[in-house]
């Protein structure tokens, strides 16, 4: 038995477009297409489509639902690094209520909330525990980066900043293209992308061979980093840990 597009479309609340930009990216191709041009999918790709919108449903991006499907990684493992990040972000919203609902009762005539309470849960706080840990497995060397960072950064626009996340996003993605052709973390290519890394990074701060292979550890130690990665390929936070000690090495 084939449905029709527009069946399959309304069986699982998913637009016909959706359904056309899965087939376009290979992650969902029709059993057969009419003479008509119009796309048929019988059990097995509705079957299909259903653990995708189940694994979507569960924040994994396409990238990563194509290569749990086809059996390049685990679903246990990319859920579970899945889960570590949903646990952080549980841990900050939840803050983050709080903080909302101190600030409803000190408007409704409560008590007066703290100061230092007011941004309780933002990300600054999430910025605030990376930079203890780097100071506390560094010393002070670290905590001078951070302070050279914050300076540099105090005159950016909103569009200096968008900027800035849209490179680190590109450069993670040049990662994970590397990582999956199987190259070696200290290989050319590697070291390449490592290098556009280190020079993103130096546009707010400027690390040493010390500080820049302690940022690679924390790249796979922290749980909001590592499952940021691993989103993109199981084990990618390990393998950028190791690309920026070779390059640390090599260069610095």
């Amino acid at each position: 038995m084939a449905w029709s597009i527009a069946q399959v479309a309304r069986m699982s609340k998913v637009t016909s477009r959706t359904l056309r930009h899965y087939d376009a990216i290979g992650l969902l191709e029709p059993a057969w297409v009419g003479d008509n041009g119009y796309r048929y999918y019988e059990r097995e790709q509705v079957l299909r489509l259903q653990r995708i919108l189940l694994l979507r449903e569960l924040g994994l991006g396409l990238d990563t639902v194509a290569e749990v499907l086809d059996g390049r990684h685990r679903a246990v493992d990319v859920l579970r690094n899945h889960a570590r990040w949903l646990a952080a972000e549980q841990d900050r919203l939840a803050k983050l209520a709080r903080t909302v609902s101190r600030t409803i009762e000190e408007l409704e005539g409560g008590d007066e909330v703290k100061m230092e309470e007011l941004f309780d849960g933002f990300d600054a706080d999430r910025q605030a525990r990376y930079e203890a840990e780097l100071v506390e497995r560094y010393g002070e060397q670290a905590q001078e980066h951070i302070d050279e960072g914050k300076r540099r950064m105090k005159d950016w626009t909103k569009a200096d900043a968008d900027g800035y996340l849209a490179e680190w996003e590109a450069v993670v993605e040049a990662y994970a293209d590397v990582f999956r052709a199987g190259v070696a973390a200290d290989a050319p290519p590697a070291l390449e992308v490592t290098d556009r890394h280190h020079a993103w990074l130096s546009r707010s701060w400027t690390p040493n061979r010390e500080s820049y292979t302690g940022l690679g550890e924390l790249y796979a130690d922290a749980p909001e980093f590592k499952a940021q990665l691993d989103e993109h390929a199981e084990g990618l936070a390990e393998y950028v840990r190791d690309a920026i000690a070779a390059y640390a090495a090599a260069r610095l």
